[in-house]
């Protein structure tokens, strides 16, 4: 459990600033991927990267428990899948970054659901 609990302590209130940041600016956030869908370098390092932190995440935590704690393991699977499409198919990238760009409730969606595990995170990291 001190696992879980430090990873909470790490993700909850990376999530609660994304999400309210992706609130509060999101024509700066739609800006921002503009940049990101032009860049095959950008994509390519994303990929990358979330690659690294998905595998990173899951050697530490792959728990498959019925509790808080499954949304790290998720999280990370996630991060997986989103990188190897990054890295093997960014066209699929550059096509949903362009629908999102002009979808303006996507930005509320994402900011929702990053509060949402942010506060759970954080709930469990700091407080239960």
């Amino acid at each position: 459990m001190p696992t879980s609990l430090f990873i909470a302590k790490l993700l909850g209130p990376l999530f609660l600033v994304v999400g309210a940041a992706l609130l509060s600016k999101p024509e700066a956030f739609r800006a921002l991927l503009r940049e990101f869908v032009a860049s095959g370098l950008i994509l390519y390092m994303a990929g990358f990267f979330g690659l690294l932190g998905g595998l990173a995440l899951l050697l530490v935590h792959n728990v498959w428990a019925l509790d808080w704690r499954v949304i790290i393991t998720l999280i990370g699977w996630a991060s997986i899948v989103r990188a190897v499409v990054t890295i093997f198919w960014p066209q699929w990238i550059v096509s949903i970054g362009a629908k999102l760009i002009e979808f303006r409730a996507a930005f509320a969606a994402a900011a929702a659901a990053d509060l949402v595990i942010g506060a759970i995170l954080s709930y469990f990291g700091y407080f239960a």
